[in-house]
């Protein structure tokens, strides 16, 4: 499992003229699922993102989390994560999962995160959607429950 997080100050989705999810401090998250996704990918995505210290502390060193910040987070499911464009110009989406897995994975890791007490705000699983956010920092990390980097 992939997972880009941005440290925002807000944060919104728009899938035609319906916003679907909004936030205001927070992070925004973009999700991929790997074929070969499970229960342990889901966990380790589920902690490092609720638990990741890229907010300031009281010293201005990023020493919280969006837990500790009372942030929000937009999570917004992308299969692009999984895009491979080594071997010529078109992506290759073949790790990706299908559909189906890969939804209720992201529906289990919007549940851990709201069971965890954050406010979370999402896209529309499958949909053409438009992201606009207010990069914080900026700060973006990039997470992979493989750990490939």
């Amino acid at each position: 499992m992939r997972c880009v997080v941005q440290r925002v100050t807000s944060a919104r989705v728009q899938v035609g003229d319906e916003t679907t999810g909004e936030i205001g401090k927070g992070m925004l998250a973009l999700i991929g699922v790997s074929t070969e996704d499970g229960p342990a990918d889901l966990k380790y995505i589920a902690e490092k993102v609720m638990h990741l210290r890229i907010y300031d502390d009281e010293n201005g060193v990023m020493n919280r989390s969006v837990l500790d910040a009372g942030g929000a987070i937009l999570a917004v499911s992308q299969f692009t994560l999984y895009g491979d464009a080594r071997g010529g110009r078109r992506p290759s989406y073949f790790r990706a999962a299908k559909p189906e897995k890969a939804n209720e994975m992201y529906e289990q890791l919007i549940a851990c995160w709201r069971e965890a007490g954050i406010q979370v705000e999402t896209g529309r699983f499958r949909a053409e959607m438009q992201v606009s956010l207010v990069n914080d920092g900026p700060v973006t990390i990039l997470l992979d429950s493989e750990k490939a980097f």
